[in-house]
């Protein structure tokens, strides 16, 4: 098929080992990583042709991330080389019932200082069908958020389809606009949506209702269709928390009428939570282009779960692992 694009920025990420605090260590694991860079890397893994638009320092490591990605097979071609910093962020990995944390060190980078114009749009998306964006982006810096609004209109007129994660994100959103404000004429152009309630309080005032977990997802819904009508598909994932080494997943797909229901994965042990609403997104992008709309809720999902178990922020799973979780094989035996 056509390539997926997306725009975001690229972070160095510094983690503690083991579940040391931050204030504990003498040495970080460095990784790259990033939401948008991750939702590639899922669907690049599955076999689809993937191209990232960023902005990266003219130094060495701009030239590291720019070699990751096409490590994974992501396109890199329209990503300007430009400012003298990469973002980067820390993560303090928690443990039992002390949960992870993470500080951001991403002020003045390369990506926060974008503006409307650097980037040829109408060049990057003429072999393109897909279009992904999140909340993240949006709430870097005013220039960021401008320039991921041109992408969306162009990608809009040239007849791609959008999607969005909300990843709402406090730490960010500091320059001088409402979130809500913002992000209101950007999602109103998407097609595919992948929310959650606590995002959707902070972005859009908008609050389900119910005394069930079934009636809270259909009501949340039900408001967001009502609120951003374009939207064709909307996702919502639900993580119930037990511990920070212990969670259960799910998900549910709303087509505008239609509600449909993921099955429920209790997750163990886990290695490293982070990225796993990505992998979830970029195995969803995989399965909607492959498969009807429950397959492809129960790829993201069971696909978000293996995610789980892998560290770093890139979901490094294969087509056939997915599909074999799908159909219970939740054993780990060793694969000879």
């Amino acid at each position: 098929m056509k390539k997926v694009v997306a725009f975001g920025e690229v972070l160095l990420r510094f983690s503690t080992t083991g579940h040391l605090r931050i204030s504990q260590s003498n040495a970080f694991n460095a990784d790259y990583g990033g939401s948008e860079l991750n939702v590639l890397t899922s669907a690049a893994n599955f076999g689809m042709n993937c191209e990232m638009v960023t902005v990266l320092p003219n130094n060495d490591l701009g030239m590291a991330a720019i070699m990751q990605m096409r490590k994974f097979h992501i396109g890199t071609k329209h990503i300007p080389l430009e400012g003298e910093r990469l973002g980067l962020y820390f993560l303090e990995k928690g443990a039992s019932v002390r949960g992870s944390k993470i500080i951001y060190d991403r002020a003045h980078s390369s990506f926060s200082q974008i503006k409307p114009g650097m980037i040829n749009w109408e060049e990057v998306f003429h072999d393109a069908a897909w279009f992904h964006w999140s909340g993240i982006t949006a709430g870097v810096s005013q220039g960021a958020a401008d320039v991921c609004l041109e992408a969306i209109e162009i990608a809009n007129k040239m007849g791609l389809t959008i999607s969005t994660d909300f990843n709402y994100r406090a730490n960010l959103w500091n320059y001088g606009k409402s979130a809500g404000e913002v992000m209101e004429k950007m999602v109103s152009h998407c097609h595919i949506i992948l929310a959650g309630d606590y995002a959707s309080r902070q972005y859009f005032d908008i609050q389900a209702e119910g005394d069930t977990i079934d009636l809270l997802n259909r009501s949340l819904c039900d408001k967001l269709k009502q609120r951003f009508p374009v939207a064709q598909k909307i996702i919502i994932t639900h993580r119930e928390n037990i511990s920070a080494l212990h969670n259960k997943w799910s998900a549910v797909l709303f087509d505008g009428e239609k509600l449909l229901k993921s099955q429920s994965y209790d997750i163990t042990d886990i290695v490293d939570r982070i990225g796993a609403g990505d992998g979830f997104m970029g195995a969803l992008i995989y399965g909607l282009n492959h498969f009807e709309d429950q397959k492809a809720l129960e790829f993201a999902v069971a696909a978000s779960c293996l995610k789980h178990t892998i560290y770093g922020d890139a979901n490094l799973v294969s087509t056939k692992e997915v599909l074999d979780l799908m159909e219970g094989d939740a054993t780990g035996r060793v694969q000879r």
